[in-house]
C-alpha cells in the first residue's frame, strides 16, 4: 500500500482591512511630515534673504520700527541708485568682474592640469603628495596670510588686480584638483588608448580628449571658485590696502559703516547689488553643478 503525501502550502493569513489601512496611510503621512520639516527648514533659511531684500527698500524710521518683519510700508527703489553712487559701485562691480574671472580662469586651468596627472599618472610619492596637499585644506587662512603677503611684495604685485586673483586662485587648488581628479578617474580609459593609437601624446589627449568631456566638472569648479571669488572679502582688503580704488564690492560695502552711525537701509541694498549677480549665475549653471559634482564621486 503506497502512502499517498498530499501537498500542502502555507499561506500568509489574509490581512485585515485595519493592518492594511495602517500599511497603506502609513507612508503618506511620513512623506506629509518630511515635505512639512523641509519647507520649514526651507523657509528659516530664506528669511534672512528675504529681509535684507524687505529692509533695502524700507526708509529709516521704518527699518526700526519694522522690526524683523519684512515687508517695507513703502517701496524705495532710491535707495539703489544712492548705493550705487554712494559706494561707488561702478568701480568696485568692474573690479570684482575682472578679479573674478581671472580667478576663474587660472584656478580652472591649474586644477584641471593637475588632477588629470594625478588621476592618470604613477609616480613615486604619490601618496605622500596626496597626503601633504590635503593636510592644506585644515590650514586657516589666518596663519598662511603673512607669508603670502611678503611674497606678493617681493614680486612686486601688491595693490594691483593680478595680487588679489592669484592670491584668491592658490586658495581653490587643492579642492578643485581633486574633484577633476575623482572626474578623470571615472573617465573610461579606452578612450585614451584611442588617442594615442591615433598618435596623440599625453598633453594632446588632455588638451583635445579628456578636457573637452570635462565640461560638468569645470561648470563646477567655476561656479565653486566664482562664487568665492565674488564674495571674498579678506583677501581684497589686504593686498589692495594702498590702492582703495580697486577694492570690491564686498569691502566697498564699508562706505556705508561710519564712525557714529551706519546706513542701514543702504548697506542691506547695497549687500542685495552685490548677491544679486552670482544668485543668478548660480541658477544658470544648478544643472552643470549636481552633474559634475555626480560625475565626481561615481567611481
Amino acid at each position: 500500500m503506497t502512502a499517498v503525501s498530499v501537498p500542502t502550502s502555507r499561506s500568509a493569513p489574509p490581512s485585515t482591512p485595519a493592518v492594511v489601512r495602517r500599511k497603506r496611510h502609513r507612508p503618506r503621512a511620513v512623506s506629509v511630515m518630511t515635505h512639512v520639516a523641509l519647507l520649514a527648514g526651507g523657509i528659516a533659511w530664506l528669511y534672512p534673504f528675504w529681509w535684507v531684500l524687505g529692509s533695502s527698500l524700507k526708509d529709516t524710521d521704518g527699518f526700526f520700527s519694522g522690526g524683523l518683519n519684512p515687508l517695507p510700508h513703502q517701496f524705495l527703489w532710491s535707495n539703489y541708485t544712492q548705493a550705487w553712487r554712494e559706494a561707488s559701485f561702478g568701480t568696485y562691480f568692474v573690479n570684482t568682474l575682472l578679479i573674478t574671472l581671472g580667478t576663474v580662469a587660472l584656478t580652472l586651468i591649474t586644477t584641471a592640469m593637475g588632477g588629470y596627472v594625478l588621476a592618470r599618472t604613477k609616480f613615486p610619492g604619490r601618496g605622500l603628495s596626496l597626503g601633504l596637499v590635503s593636510a592644506t585644506l585644515f590650514l586657516p587662512h589666518g596663519y598662511t596670510i603673512i607669508p603670502i603677503f611678503d611674497t606678493v611684495q617681493r614680486l612686486g604685485l601688491l595693490n594691483s588686480l593680478w595680487a588679489v586673483i592669484i592670491v584668491q586662485a592658490s586658495g581653490g587648488v587643492v579642492f578643485g584638483t581633486f574633484l577633476f581628479m575623482g572626474y578623470f578617474g571615472a573617465i573610461d580609459r579606452e578612450l585614451e588608448d584611442a588617442a594615442r593609437v591615433d598618435g596623440a601624446s599625453f598633453h594632446q589627449t588632455f588638451w583635445r580628449v579628456m578636457l573637452p568631456l570635462s565640461g560638468p566638472m569645470a561648470a563646477t569648479v567655476g561656479l565653486f571658485t566664482a562664487i568665492t571669488a565674488w564674495n571674498s572679502f579678506f583677501i581684497p582688503l589686504v593686498f589692495t590696502l594702498g590702492r582703495p580704488e580697486l577694492r570690491t564690492l564686498a569691502v566697498g560695502m564699508y562706505a556705508f559703516i561710519g564712525q557714529n552711525s551706519t546706513q542701514w537701509t543702504l548697506l542691506c541694498a547695497g549687500s542685495v547689488i552685490t548677491l544679486a549677480p552670482i544668485v543668478v549665475l548660480f541658477l544658470l549653471l544648478q544643472r552643470f553643478f549636481v552633474n559634475g559634482l555626480a560625475g565626481a564621486v561615481k567611481q
